[in-house]
């Protein structure tokens, strides 16, 4: 549920999980670059310790530089959790927003400056999607003890949902020991949303065999007899970013930078994968550099605002886009326009809440269950 003032509404909703999409005014629409700079750090002065703004890895420089803290998507609710701030601002997608306030105090508010931001591969393992898929899979294995495991980007629904199941969620870190709990407690792993993930992570346990591919969007491709045979079963998802990714890339980058290391994150298809000299998440990737000697080359294999942001925190260090002009950013970070921040900046200023993400209280309670679960290993 979103919680608005207005009624002006988007009217293409196919992307969006929410049913309530506020536009951005007119008059916000055309800021210069130094106004808007100015306005958003009057708002930010004026709200001082009741708002903390929150800018993901893959977030544009304007808005990461107003932001307090810059992360990956669960430390960032972490860090919202841990502040007093009455509000919380997250420069992130739909799903990082739920997480924040899934794990925040009820009196913490969270915000999504643009509702439009809405994660594609999250969008890919709807919850309704995700319940006839379980149907049909356990009624494919009836003697099979599955496990559900969803990835962190996922929308609070699906995590409740495994929750509900006995499953849990994971982040691209601890992935291998989501597994691992999983398979304590039963025979197979249903893994959503991102199959790449899933599929690294299965070859770093030696379970490569055992990998069936479950694609929601092909009735006739599914096999119940492999289902049956495999113990993981991956959701046919993926991130647009990443699956951009060759290993072709890696072999030009270090044809033309022959001294050229390459960090790629697990989201990445397994050949690229294998190819890398470096695999790991977000904060991974940024440790990797932060930690490189001067005079290093490192090709960096994930969204390019994040590679930007390390060409200009590591001067030191050669940072290389792993696939050049060809790298993309996120379409879904792309929707947290600066001007969008400016506003809901000012309209807390006067008192206003725009695009409030409040999670059903059901649904929050079974997600967090899931979240525990992940904590606990």
């Amino acid at each position: 549920m979103v919680k608005m003032e207005t009624a002006e509404l988007e009217t293409d909703l196919s992307l969006f999980k929410y049913d309530n999409l506020e536009q951005l005014p007119p008059r916000y629409r055309d800021l210069e670059t130094e106004e808007r700079t100015e306005r958003i750090e009057a708002a930010l002065e004026e709200l001082g310790d009741d708002v903390v703004v929150l800018g993901h890895n893959y977030q544009r420089r304007e808005i990461v530089e107003h932001a307090d803290f810059i992360g990956d998507s669960y430390q960032l609710s972490k860090e919202a959790a841990n502040a007093d701030a009455e509000y919380v601002v997250f420069g992130g997608v739909t799903f990082m927003a739920e997480s924040a306030d899934i794990i925040t105090d009820d009196d913490q508010t969270v915000i999504l400056p643009s509702m439009e931001a809405s994660c594609p591969m999250a969008g890919m393992a709807e919850a309704l999607q995700v319940d006839s898929a379980w149907a049909e899979i356990t009624a494919a294995a009836p003697d099979a003890d599955i496990v559900p495991i969803t990835y962190m980007n996922s929308y609070a629904d699906l995590k409740a949902f495994c929750a509900s199941q006995g499953g849990l969620v994971c982040t691209s870190s601890n992935a291998h020991r989501a597994f691992e709990w999983a398979f304590e407690r039963g025979d197979k792993v249903l893994f959503l949303p991102d199959k790449h993930l899933g599929e690294n992570t299965a070859h770093r346990l030696g379970m490569e065999d055992e990998i069936a591919t479950w694609d929601p969007w092909d009735p006739e491709g599914k096999d119940a007899e492999e289902v049956t045979e495999s113990d993981i079963v991956l959701w046919d998802g993926y991130c647009q970013v990443h699956e951009r990714f060759r290993e072709d890339h890696i072999e030009e980058i270090r044809e033309d930078n022959p001294d050229a290391n390459v960090v790629v994150h697990p989201e990445c298809r397994r050949e690229v994968v294998e190819a890398a000299d470096v695999v790991g998440s977000t904060s991974t990737i940024c440790e990797t550099v932060e930690n490189a000697d001067p005079g290093e080359t490192w090709a960096i294999g994930t969204e390019i605002h994040l590679t930007n942001h390390l060409q200009r925190w590591h001067p030191e260090v050669e940072v290389l886009p792993l696939c050049g002009e060809a790298c993309m950013d996120c379409n879904a970070m792309r929707q947290i326009d600066p001007n969008y921040l400016a506003w809901v900046l000012e309209e807390l200023a006067e008192g206003r809440e725009r695009n409030v993400i409040e999670v059903a209280s059901e649904e929050k309670e079974l997600a967090k269950v899931a979240l525990d679960r992940m904590l606990e290993i």
